[in-house]
């Protein structure tokens, strides 16, 4: 057998083997694992509820960003600048919107996609930069808000440091590697 079936068996039985190897450790514990799933489901619709606020507030704050057209004409200005790291213009709505919202940068990747093809450097470079990067104000927001933080300190700037490192790093390596 492959390397390859090996990891597809695994992964048939990875998650049900978890699930109930987490309730076997339960039971041997004897701890009342229905009472205290469903406890932590009520805590965790809680969460939700309090962060809808913070969400409404940053699909807004995206909408607005989008339906601007401030990212054409970002990328208008850039693309001379990004031309000489080795990114294309065309990836730059994606490095903007992935930082704010997952859900916006997969449309974005879709429609990359779509219009230069998978398999072609764009295609590639942004999905290599979708995975190299984390949606920096969507955790914060929705994080730091269900626990009403206020005062972010230096989550920010590392945040954004590392998605500006995961960018550059898939603009470098997708060069090396499919350029």
């Amino acid at each position: 057998m492959t390397f390859t079936g090996i990891m597809n068996q695994i992964s048939i039985y990875a998650i049900p083997v978890m699930i109930l190897g987490i309730i076997l450790t339960g039971v041997i514990k004897k701890v009342k694992v229905y009472e205290v799933f469903c406890e932590g489901a009520k805590e965790g619709f809680t969460t939700a509820v309090r962060i809808i606020p913070f969400l409404v507030a940053m699909l807004v704050a995206i909408g607005i960003f989008r339906a601007s057209g401030s990212i054409d004409w970002m990328v208008k200005i850039l693309d001379p600048v990004l031309s000489k790291i080795g990114m294309p213009g065309e990836v730059l709505p994606l490095a903007i919107m992935r930082p704010l919202s997952g859900g916006g940068a997969n449309g974005i990747l879709v429609d990359l996609m779509k219009t230069h093809g998978a398999d072609s450097l764009i295609g590639r470079m942004a999905a290599t930069m979708s995975g190299s990067t984390e949606t920096t104000f969507y955790v914060l927001a929705v994080y730091f808000g269900a626990v009403s933080i206020r005062k972010t300190r230096h989550a920010v700037a590392a945040g954004l440091l590392a998605d500006v490192a995961g960018l550059l790093t898939a603009v470098w390596v997708s060069n090396i590697v499919f350029g």
